[in-house]
């Protein structure tokens, strides 16, 4: 720590201080830092993608999206957790998430950057700014014969999943997406969003087509829970395991298959394919604790994604032809590890205080709306005990929707978190990188540029006209 006295410029104390460093460490310092500086980074540091397999050309691919996973959510979720990320170690670059339009991104058009390598409008789905359909990633792999799959735990027709098995200028139009994903040649489908397949009730498709019934005559094989999914016949695989999106990890039962669970069954039944697979996992609900304001669900959606990271490592490290890329499409909520309270600075956040949570913000407010009141709900889901009269007063009175804000308010307050909004920010994200080709993503890019270098590193053209 530097002191200075009043008046005192930082001029005057560099020239104060150096004459009683002796020059020759001076010297030393400018001459070999740097080879200092890269000896402790190595080894504080795994550099474990950058090895000799690096150079060799992979045979397969597998993407991971953390939908929202922003920097801070790392921290968060490592102080909480007690321990570094399995991410941790394959941390090699990361990327600016700009759509075209905006400097701060939707999850479409930062999936369309990833999937075509381009950039496009917010809510444009693998279409460029003229609405011309794109190549992706997954439909080069499917022209060179790889098999092919999407796992999220959003719904499947959500607007990431959606970028790399279909094409629309408008993300909202997740009936067509379903139809079109279906017919992509895709082989394996896991994650939330039935409604999107039905012809009735509510998000009926105008032309009543009944979009499992198709699945089913175009060779897929339909599972609706966890079990069905550990015991599905092989074939092309059609899973979705709720209405909407999956519930979130704090929430979840038995019968919805997790993360890494579902990961484990797409590595097994594409790996099978004798001329390589495209592999995408989203973990998609970080973004939505993000867009609640809800630090522990957040949490623990980053440290699922991050087990579901792991169990691609393990798998990958054994094959040893697969490049393993990892980032997020955007950063949500605008996280901030301390904050001011009742308008004072604090330079702290507290982690532990968010230990007790067991249930998301949304699942309490669903709670209250059966009519308990905030306090006791969040004494039993979060374990607060000194929620004040005005924080209960306001949760009790709020809509459903404030509802759940308020409430990850109250647990944010108590942790010394913030946030800054209910939508997305412009930071970079961190690009993570495992396999043959993993040197290719060290540095900074946009995420246009890492969809690219995924492409180069297998051989595959993205980007042009579909009918190319």
């Amino acid at each position: 720590m530097e002191f200075r006295s009043p008046g005192q410029r930082a001029s005057d104390m560099i020239v104060t201080r150096w004459p009683s460093v002796p020059l020759a460490i001076i010297v030393f310092i400018f001459s070999s830092g740097a080879g200092i500086l890269d000896s402790y980074l190595s080894s504080a540091q795994p550099r474990a993608p950058i090895s000799s397999s690096s150079a060799r050309s992979p045979k397969n691919l597998i993407l991971l999206i953390g939908d929202g996973f922003g920097p801070a959510y790392a921290t968060l979720a490592r102080a909480v957790a007690g321990r570094e990320l399995v991410l941790d170690a394959y941390l090699v670059g990361s990327a600016g998430t700009a759509a075209l339009d905006s400097r701060v991104t939707d999850s479409a058009a930062a999936a369309t950057a990833l999937a075509c390598g381009l950039t496009t409008l917010n809510g444009a789905i693998a279409v460029d700014s003229a609405g011309v359909s794109r190549r992706t990633i997954l439909e080069a792999a499917e022209a060179r014969g790889m098999s092919t799959g999407l796992v999220t735990t959003s719904r499947i027709t959500h607007a990431t999943p959606a970028c790399f098995g279909a094409h629309h200028v408008s993300r909202n139009e997740e009936n067509e997406i379903a139809s079109q994903m279906l017919a992509s040649g895709v082989d394996l489908l896991l994650g939330g969003g039935s409604r999107q397949f039905h012809p009735l009730p509510a998000a009926a498709h105008q032309d009543q087509r009944d979009l499992l019934a198709e699945a089913a005559s175009d060779g897929f094989h339909l599972v609706t829970t966890n079990t069905e999914l550990e015991s599905a016949a092989s074939g092309r695989l059609l899973g979705l395991f709720g209405p909407s999106h999956m519930s979130y990890v704090l929430d979840r039962d038995d019968s919805e298959p997790s993360l890494p669970a579902m990961t484990r069954v797409a590595l097994d039944r594409l790996s099978r394919d004798p001329d390589g697979f495209f592999l995408m996992v989203e973990g998609g609900r970080i973004d939505h604790a993000g867009h609640d304001n809800d630090p522990a669900a957040a949490v623990a959606e980053v440290l699922e994604f991050d087990s579901a990271f792991n169990t691609v490592l393990d798998w990958s490290r054994r094959d040893g032809q697969t490049l393993v890329v990892v980032t997020a499409d955007h950063e949500t909520g605008g996280l901030s590890l301390g904050t001011a309270i009742d308008g004072r600075a604090r330079y702290e956040f507290h982690a532990e205080a968010l230990k007790p949570v067991r249930k998301s913000a949304e699942a309490m407010a669903s709670r209250m709306t059966d009519g308990e009141n905030a306090r006791k709900v969040l004494l039993e889901d979060a374990g607060i005990r000194d929620l004040n009269e005005a924080e209960a007063t306001a949760i009790d009175l709020a809509t459903r929707n404030d509802r759940t804000i308020l409430i990850g308010h109250a647990i944010s307050r108590r942790a010394i978190v913030g946030w800054t909004t209910l939508g997305h920010t412009g930071v970079d994200v961190g690009v993570y990188a495992f396999g043959p080709g993993a040197i290719r993503f060290a540095g900074h890019r946009h995420l246009a540029a890492v969809g690219r270098e995924m492409a180069t590193a297998l051989g595959l053209k993205i980007g042009g006209p579909i009918n190319e």
